[in-house]
């Protein structure tokens, strides 16, 4: 009788410390959650000073090459071999293109690989700006709502912004006027539309394809986007208004 109550207590404590692990973890929570929206907002008056891919990179020992500047300084055709690339439909959606989603999902199926391609630029925004490159259900189940709670909180113009100064264009090289510099000895603001074009091409993947010196994929990619620039590109009327 006694054995059976000593074990009941103990279960009984377990449970409870359980329990206050628990909150714990739920207070700690809330309280990253609270502190990142704060910096989101912030975000929105203030220009980010770093994003955690910076910061890993110089964890790393990484020399970086970084340089903020202001939309209007960047060549248009940079912004619309951008969005042309990475998002098209972005002045179309508020965070997520779901339509995308499910092209990405139906594309998987077919090939029998993962779905890839349904990153929108406020994803890849705070992703890079707040979180970490892996793939992961984790990640994802993070990135969307923030996705979607900066896409509240920042402009259109202003999103762009803060993606084209913070994303990686080359190892240790973030923002796109360090890679103007680094790739062609210009600056963001005269970068012509093929050099805009071989910029889009390598943002992918940065560390393999070289926008200053293309291989054969990274040209043949180019002179696609050139074309589609060419054509007109993606809808840029949330950005450039007459």
């Amino acid at each position: 009788m006694l054995q059976h109550e000593t074990r009941r207590g103990y279960k009984g404590a377990m449970s409870t410390r359980t329990k206050g692990i628990f909150r714990l973890l739920a207070k700690l929570g809330a309280v990253v959650l609270i502190a990142l929206l704060c910096v989101v907002l912030a975000y929105r008056f203030i220009n980010p000073p770093y994003s955690t891919l910076m910061v890993a990179n110089a964890l790393a020992g990484r020399t970086l090459k970084h340089k903020w500047v202001p939309l209007d300084q960047i060549s248009p055709y940079l912004v619309s071999a951008v969005v042309t690339s990475e998002d098209a439909r972005f002045c179309r959606h508020w965070g997520v293109d779901w339509a995308e989603v499910e092209d990405a999902f139906e594309r998987a199926e077919k090939t029998g690989r993962g779905p890839r391609g349904a990153s929108t630029i406020p994803m890849q925004t705070v992703k890079n700006l707040f979180l970490w490159p892996d793939r992961s259900y984790v990640r994802k189940s993070i990135e969307i709502p923030l996705a979607y709670v900066a896409s509240m909180v920042w402009s259109k113009p202003r999103m762009l912004e803060i993606y084209l100064n913070v994303a990686e264009w080359g190892p240790g090289v973030f923002g796109v006027q360090a890679a103007a510099r680094h790739h062609f000895r210009s600056s963001a603001a005269k970068l012509t539309r093929r050099e805009a074009s071989q910029l889009a091409a390598a943002l992918p993947n940065p560390h393999v394809r070289n926008a200053g010196r293309p291989g054969p994929k990274t040209r043949r990619l180019a002179l696609k986007m050139e074309k589609r620039l060419k054509a007109g590109g993606a809808p840029l009327d949330c950005i450039y208004t007459n």
